[in-house]
């Protein structure tokens, strides 16, 4: 997923994010389309441009409230269809709270004038290669970064194949593992060094991977301990309001990863899903870490209005299942 949002925002220049609606509601629109977006880059994306006054207060709301961050690609992992209804949720949540923070605060100047620039698309830097001829130089004269790349998916294509990973069966989780698998392999073999370097070396890998990973496994791990000790499920049970404030709390750090507690949780049955609704709608990955760095006072703003949907939704959720 990572490397096809890299690929298409390149390959296409970045034009898919400057054909902005001037209406307000085509800005939420675009908002909470970025930020479905897995990953930061929809979320970043729209800090710079709240940041350059190009949409409203009530349109970063509503993409933040519509994002998940790192957080997405853990979701789509763990349970695809819930994943993607909650997206679907959260995006038309965002849409309506969004309408009304400007609308409330109409007569508030929330906006800021900063230089803030979400990601990089340098000129002519991308033009991927599809000769046969100019495929076989490429390979022929290959960087560490892409050797490497494609040492790794070859091996993921070969325990594809052979039938010695999970899933055994071939089912639509086994066509879509190979799916992606193939088309990296056909992004790492015809786009030219920069990309690989710029874009998946140093971003997506170094940056990225690692990191959701160790919050994953660190997530799993201590999940799996606790519960040699302690009955999650009964505890969250009895204690249900207690962990969706929690949730709301630890939705305010602008980092991903303490959250895929609540998401593993969600997983294996333990968390109602009006609490992962809850975190969901509060927490943003990193994506409002530009806005913090610039502005405070915009984001705990931000965040206030998030938290209260969150507890507000969440707490109407649990009412609702109880």
């Amino acid at each position: 997923m990572m490397l096809l949002i890299e690929y298409i925002n390149v390959m296409t220049r970045g034009s898919w994010q400057s054909k902005l609606s001037k209406s307000k509601f085509g800005q939420y629109f675009l908002g909470v389309l970025l930020g479905a977006i897995p990953g930061c880059l929809g979320s970043f994306t729209v800090v710079s441009l709240y940041s350059h006054g190009v949409v409203s207060f009530g349109a970063l709301v509503a993409t933040m409230i519509a994002t998940s961050g790192d957080e997405a690609y853990v979701m789509l992992s763990l349970f695809p269809f819930q994943a993607i209804m909650l997206t679907v949720l959260i995006a038309v949540i965002g849409l309506i709270v969004g309408y009304f923070t400007d609308l409330i605060f109409k007569k508030f100047n929330f906006s800021i004038k900063l230089k803030l620039h979400g990601f990089e698309v340098h000129e002519d830097e991308f033009s991927p290669c599809f000769s046969p001829k100019l495929i076989a130089e490429q390979l022929r004269s290959m960087s560490f970064p892409r050797a490497l790349l494609i040492g790794i998916l070859s091996v993921l294509l070969f325990l594809l194949f052979s039938g010695y990973t999970e899933p055994y069966e071939w089912d639509w989780v086994k066509f879509t593992l190979l799916s992606v698998t193939i088309f990296a392999m056909f992004v790492v073999i015809t786009v030219p060094d920069h990309f690989l370097e710029e874009h998946l070396w140093k971003h997506v890998l170094k940056k990225h991977l690692l990191r959701i990973f160790l919050w994953t496994f660190g997530a799993l791990l201590v999940i799996h301990y606790i519960q040699m000790f302690l009955d999650v499920d009964v505890w969250i049970q009895t204690n249900v309001w207690t962990v969706l404030i929690v949730a709301v709390l630890i939705g305010v750090i602008p980092e991903s990863g303490p959250h895929l507690v609540f998401v593993t949780l969600f997983a294996t049955g333990s968390l109602p899903f009006a609490i992962l609704l809850a975190s969901s709608i509060v927490q943003d990955g990193h994506g409002t870490i530009p806005l913090l760095a610039v502005s405070k006072k915009n984001f705990v703003v931000l965040k206030l209005i998030n938290m209260l949907a969150g507890l507000v939704l969440g707490g109407m959720g649990l009412l609702l299942t109880s």
